[in-house]
């Protein structure tokens, strides 16, 4: 059986470390293998690289089992068109994908008239541009990420300009229990249209999920406290309303199995995810909870290396502002040396929009170099 974190999502295999990001280029929004199992102990599973060089757009990916969605994992399910009352409220999330090169689609829910959205972290990551449709207006708005708690997958993003917006209902004192009657609505395959909405019945509670590279290149991550149902939740439906029989939002939307023919689904608990929200919207970080964005230095770097040597300059960015080239090695960071491409990142990472830094360097013919830049705003991370 394989596990998948359902946003429509194509990715890449290339290991890149980005100052200013960090990423092993991991099929986040892809797939992965998985045992499940009924009890609350905990289920392992691995994310698979495809071996695209880059991220196609949605409209022209075709090889959804090189993602371990398992064939006819993309075909169309045990989901019938959303009502009208189960679309107010959604919210369809395009993202570009670092500078263009690539696409991805999710869903996300309206939590406050002037646009306040609430989806996963892995429909956003990686973005450095998110557009949303309001699904039942089809008015679209330009937004920006809030926040996000990367450890329990919650984001939470603002639409520019937006106002007199419906917000999904809520039932965050509801008790779910196992047997509920439930409805997964989003954006099925990522194709935008009228939602689809998938019925099922929970399965069991406080369910675990170890996601990690199948390559070992990236950090296992876990997925705690869900809620596993057997409705058919698939690419797309990522950060979409887990609806009661009441028509009230208990969970939303975020893994599932596929390639066996029963899809088992899983959500984040609403109660969860909104205490998170509430949280990314006060302004106080935590241990796992992030406000805005990291700053940006916009340098790829090679991992095969020691030493933080510059693979390539994102266009426009501050390294590009400074002169670096490729081939440079990055030797400090604000008088601190850095030593590696991991080191160099991880300075960066502390490091905030618009803030000044000073980024020392010699250039592949040895010359040195020093120059202050003003961090800018790379993808989400």
């Amino acid at each position: 059986m394989t596990l998948q974190r359902p946003a429509f999502r194509p990715s890449t295999s290339r290991r890149l470390v980005v100052a200013g990001i960090t990423t092993c280029a991991i099929a986040i929004g892809g797939a992965g293998l998985a045992t499940t199992s009924h009890a609350t102990a905990e289920t392992t599973a691995a994310v698979r690289q495809p071996t695209w060089t880059q991220q196609p757009p949605i409209e022209s990916y075709e090889g959804a089992e090189r993602f371990g969605y398992g064939a006819g994992a993309l075909e169309a399910s045990e989901a019938v068109d959303a009502t009208a009352a189960q679309e107010v409220g959604l919210v369809y999330i395009t993202t570009t994908l670092d500078y263009g090169t690539g696409q991805a689609a999710g869903t996300g829910m309206i939590l406050t008239s002037d646009g306040e959205i609430l989806t996963n972290h892995h429909v956003v990551e990686g973005a450095t541009a998110i557009s949303v449709e309001v699904v039942s207006t089809g008015e679209t708005y330009d937004a920006e990420v809030v926040g996000h708690d990367a450890t329990s997958d919650v984001a939470v993003l603002q639409l520019d300009g937006a106002s007199g917006l419906t917000p999904v209902t809520t039932d965050a004192d509801e008790t779910v229990q196992v047997g509920d009657e439930v409805t997964g609505v989003g954006n099925a395959n990522g194709d935008g249209g009228a939602a689809s909405a998938a019925a099922g019945t929970v399965v069991a509670l406080d369910q675990s999920i170890t996601v990690s590279s199948e390559t070992g290149s990236g950090e296992s991550s876990t997925l705690s406290d869900l809620i596993e149902v057997d409705a058919d939740i698939i690419p797309g439906d990522s950060g979409g309303a887990l609806y009661d029989d009441d028509g009230e939002v208990v969970g939303m939307n975020t893994a599932a199995s596929s390639g066996t023919a029963d899809i088992t689904g899983y959500a984040v608990p609403i109660a969860s995810a909104l205490a998170i929200a509430d949280q990314i919207e006060s302004g106080a970080p935590s241990g796992t909870v992030e406000i805005g964005n990291q700053g940006y230095l916009g340098v790829e770097l090679s991992s095969e290396v020691t030493g933080a040597l510059v693979a390539g300059v994102v266009d426009d960015s501050a390294a590009a502002s400074a002169g670096l080239t490729v081939g440079s090695t990055i030797t400090s960071l604000n008088g601190t040396a850095m030593t590696s491409a991991d080191a160099l990142a991880s300075a960066v990472a502390q490091l905030a929009v618009g803030d000044r830094v000073t980024v020392a360097w010699t250039d592949a013919s040895g010359s040195a170099h020093s120059e202050t830049v003003t961090l800018g705003e790379g993808p989400v991370a």
